[in-house]
């Protein structure tokens, strides 16, 4: 192919995509994107560039010279999208565990890896030291999906994303070192002055990073930068930092940007989460592209080197390497014996370790080591097993050890008012877990009596993130009786729960076309087909009206249940096959034969003078307060 618009149209549309399918059927992303490319290039040979030497990689023939410029900016912003990620906060109980899994487990993981890729891969060992230093690795790019997909508890996956984050550098720069031994060490350069002269350099590295993300961090805080320039300038700075850091040492860069992104992740910044979202956005966007590209530049000779014995190395580094290091290397650590049991078995490899065996595998062979060629297939299969694996077992085993809910998603209402104790009372009966958050103890009152969860303090504070498990949770209710505050909550936790599962009661019945309400950009879906007001659910309740659950079958249609409900009524969700669709004003729910259906309907014995009775009753009763 010659036209690369078309091929990064190609490209693009094959990575989305892959997302895509992978969020609406519920697999591991990265399986779905690695067959993607494999379709697409050694299988169906669409990137195929014309006049290319028998032989050569697809993507390295048609990109030519900028293929690995584009690779390594890629894995660049990666790694700093994923140190923008962890926060010191996090680390309450686990610095320990976390500390451990870096020393001594990225030696032992280093030592046992090559044990393993010399003895049963058949790679000498130099290539053995390099490509262990490659596979300690667990990267962000696959972790943080597998995280969201099986929704842990809060302290394995803290443990599992800290360690993906941290060990990506680290196996890189420990492949340099064994790569500046082979190379560097062949020009008379002694031991000491290699390990010396990358020890400086990964310090140095460190410290721009450090120095970057401070300098950053400052200028924002101090309004020296406009908010539309902010995230621009924050990727230039990511690019700056990362090649300024390889003129240090070859791939040192990815130990700098990493460094920058947690030090901005732990500097009070106010635009810190717009900054995360705008950087998680375009990462979700290069590992769909880059890993469509290197699974793409395969050739059927690269994949017909695999044989048996990559079949045991697997195996090895699966059910022997990575468990033996986790278990040695917590002990004393503070861990229960499930996390680490858990912890043992999920080591998946993505971007950063095919991209840094791509690199090192052709530089070998031009250095003339001929097993460097073997590396790009061994790492595509160890990147295949462990995500395909650990993506499909990941949920199940963490159920199995009590790590992680068996419950389905649950709803998280904010704002507690006499309705919503009551809908999330009625949650409970029908089995779903519901949670009433507000910031006033009395309000919650009802709540406890009625033996509902509840939550008291700001769901919006730092604080809650360490109380409140929001991956139990896939809706959001915003039925609090402050209109900016349930637009705040619709705003603030949408990137973590999507806007689709996100509904916002009106709190004072302004018309949706009133200049003066609030931008629809910064609410949630309408909840309830009418958008009723949070003053007219509230009547409603003192007016007698009660929640009906009714299921619907052959004998009871949903013909015959519109019927029987009348015009005076409120649907509230359809629950089917276990999954809740809550009606709102921008989609309105559905019936079908199997639904059960959760409606809010007036005394059967009430007339419109009781109603009109009712709708008087003194304000004070109803116990109405903003949030």
């Amino acid at each position: 192919m010659e036209n690369l618009v078309l091929a990064f149209t190609i490209i693009g549309f094959l990575g989305v995509g892959a997302q895509w399918l992978a969020w609406r059927f519920n697999f591991p992303a990265i399986v779905l994107m690695a067959i993607a490319g494999v379709l697409a290039g050694p299988v169906f040979n669409i990137f195929a560039a014309p006049g290319a030497a028998p032989g050569t990689p697809p993507m390295e023939a048609m990109f030519g010279e900028f293929y690995r410029p584009v690779i390594a900016v890629a894995v660049a912003v990666i790694l700093f999208e994923g140190g923008l990620q962890l926060n010191f906060s996090e680390l309450r109980g686990l610095t320990r565990g976390v500390q451990r899994l870096v020393f001594p487990g990225v030696p032992i993981a280093w030592f046992l890896g090559a044990a393993a890729a010399y003895l049963i891969a058949g790679l000498s060992w130099p290539i053995a030291l390099l490509f262990g230093g490659i596979m300690v690795v667990t990267g962000p790019t696959v972790i943080i999906p597998l995280l969201r997909q099986s929704k842990l508890n809060a302290r394995p996956a803290t443990l599992l994303k800290w360690e993906g984050i941290v060990n990506d550098p680290i196996g890189a720069l420990l492949a340099v070192l064994v790569y500046e031994f082979l190379v560097i060490g062949e020009h008379g350069a002694t031991s000491g002055e290699i390990v010396s002269s990358l020890i400086l350099a990964a310090s140095l590295s460190a410290g721009l990073g450090f120095a970057i993300g401070r300098f950053v961090a400052t200028s924002f805080r101090r309004g020296f930068v406009p908010e539309y320039l902010k995230p621009p300038l924050l990727l230039v700075l990511v690019l700056t930092c990362f090649e300024l850091a390889n003129l240090l040492q070859e791939e040192a860069g990815l130990l700098s940007v990493t460094a920058m992104g947690v030090t901005l992740a732990n500097s009070k910044i106010a635009s810190i989460n717009e900054l995360r979202l705008f950087k998680e956005n375009i990462a979700v966007l290069l590992v769909s592209g880059v890993f469509v590209i290197l699974t793409a530049n395969l050739t059927a000779q690269s994949i017909g080197a695999l044989d048996w014995s990559v079949f045991w190395f697997l195996a090895a580094m699966l059910f022997v390497v990575r468990p033996l290091t986790v278990l040695v290397s917590t002990i004393g650590a503070g861990l229960p014996w499930k996390e680490r049991l858990l912890v043992g078995w999920v080591a998946p490899r993505g971007i950063v370790a095919v991209a840094v065996s791509s690199f090192f595998g052709a530089s070998l062979l031009e250095a003339g080591y001929v097993d460097g060629g073997k590396l790009i297939p061994l790492a595509f299969g160890m990147v295949f097993a462990t995500v395909v694996l650990h993506g499909f077992t990941i949920g199940p085993l963490a159920k199995a050890l009590g790590l992680a809910s068996r419950q389905r998603p649950g709803v998280l209402i904010v704002g507690a008012s006499p309705f919503s104790v009551a809908l999330a009372a009625k949650l409970k009966e029908m089995g779903t877990p519901a949670m009433v958050a507000d910031t006033s103890w009395r309000r919650l009152k009802p709540a406890r009596l009625a033996n509902v969860e509840t939550y008291y303090g700001e769901i919006l504070s730092e604080v809650t993130e360490h109380h409140v498990d929001l991956n139990r949770f896939g809706y959001l209710l915003a039925l609090g009786g402050n209109e900016a505050h349930n637009a705040l909550v619709a705003t603030d936790l949408a990137p973590e729960l999507g806007r689709a599962a996100i509904f916002q009661v009106n709190a004072r019945g302004k018309d949706e076309d009133d200049r003066k309400a609030l931008s629809y950009t910064l609410q949630g879906r309408t909840f309830l087909h009418s958008g009723a007001a949070l003053d007219e659910l509230l009547r409603r309740h003192y007016g007698g009206w009660g929640f009906q659950r009714t299921r619907l079958s052959e004998e009871y249609p949903p013909e015959q249940y519109k019927a029987d409900l009348g015009a005076d009524h409120e649907i509230i969700l359809v629950m089917r096959k276990g999954a809740l669709v809550f009606a709102s004003r921008e989609a309105p729910v559905s019936f079908e034969i199997g639904d059960t259906v959760l409606a809010y309907i007036p005394k059967p014995e009430e007339t419109n003078a009781e109603r009109s009775r009712s709708a008087s009753r003194d304000a004070g009763e109803r116990d109405h307060e903003p949030a």
